[in-house]
């Protein structure tokens, strides 16, 4: 009897050692990522696979974006290799408070509500959200949409913006409402089939998808009045050390040129703040 009580208490010593071994390895992971990066030479970045041109899947199954570009050649200058996890975006700040990924980089915009949650680093885009519709609806100003219905992907600035400045959209459409969707294509689905009139987006996403799909023309894109939000890299609050580092990373690449080369092939044109 005494054997198995002896058995039974090492047994559950050891499972609780496992469990200590285990949250000292997530706290320490939340704790100093910057360090963990360094010893591991790895780093997982969360981000929407379907957010085209900031960082999306390719038909030939690689990871492909303006952010996937970016973030790589920052992390190339530590020795640092990147590891790409999707997600679903309305998730992104559990995501990053469970530990599931070190960062968020995907067209990831600054607002007040995301501030309280996460450590931004230093803006490295401007941002502004437009609304996509149909050329033949003729909507070439917000009060064309009374009465309309629109939809936005959730967990997006555009949603926030959307309920927190209600005066520039939310108090014109039906019912003060919008439809939500896990992401852009199933929103601009609906929009094609006439199930919404409008679509509200990232400017650079929207006007990109309309280019390369060759639809600029069948979509009017009108520019919201919203306050501008700036985008950025997004880590856990107690990460200083390695937003310090990637605000350091960020600045080589502008100084030798290499981060308007990134935003030349995804933009035309330079994207860097002031540029």
């Amino acid at each position: 009897m005494m054997k198995k009580l002896a058995l039974a208490s090492l047994t559950v010593a050891a499972g609780f050692l496992l469990v200590a071994c285990s949250s000292s390895t997530a706290s320490q992971k939340k704790n100093d990522t910057w360090k963990t990066a360094e010893k591991t030479k790895t780093i997982t970045i969360g981000f929407d696979n379907t957010f085209v041109p900031m960082g999306f899947k390719a038909k030939d199954n690689t990871n492909q974006g303006f952010d996937i570009d970016l973030a790589n050649a920052v992390f190339k200058e530590y020795d640092i290799k990147v590891k790409w996890q999707p997600i679903n975006w309305s998730m992104k700040e559990a995501e990053l408070k469970k530990g599931d990924i070190d960062l968020i980089w995907n067209g990831y915009t600054v607002t007040k509500a995301r501030e309280k949650q996460v450590l931004f680093s230093k803006p490295y885009m401007a941002g502004q959200q437009e609304l996509i519709t149909k050329a033949e609806a003729k909507i070439t100003k917000t009060a064309d949409m009374k009465g309309k219905t629109v939809g936005v992907q959730s967990g997006s600035s555009g949603y926030s913006d959307f309920n927190a400045q209600p005066d520039v959209l939310k108090n014109v459409v039906s019912g003060k409402t919008i439809t939500q969707y896990s992401n852009f294509d199933q929103g601009f689905l609906d929009l094609q089939n006439g199930r919404i009139d409008g679509l509200l987006v990232d400017q650079v996403y929207g006007d990109y998808y309309l280019k390369q799909n060759k639809l600029a023309s069948d979509y009017n894109t009108l520019l919201m009045n919203y306050t501008s939000e700036p985008t950025a890299v997004g880590a856990r609050k107690t990460d200083k050390e390695l937003i310090t580092k990637i605000n350091q990373g960020i600045d080589r690449l502008v100084k030798n040129g290499q981060f308007a080369k990134i935003s030349q092939k995804w933009f035309s044109r330079d994207v860097y703040p002031g540029k």
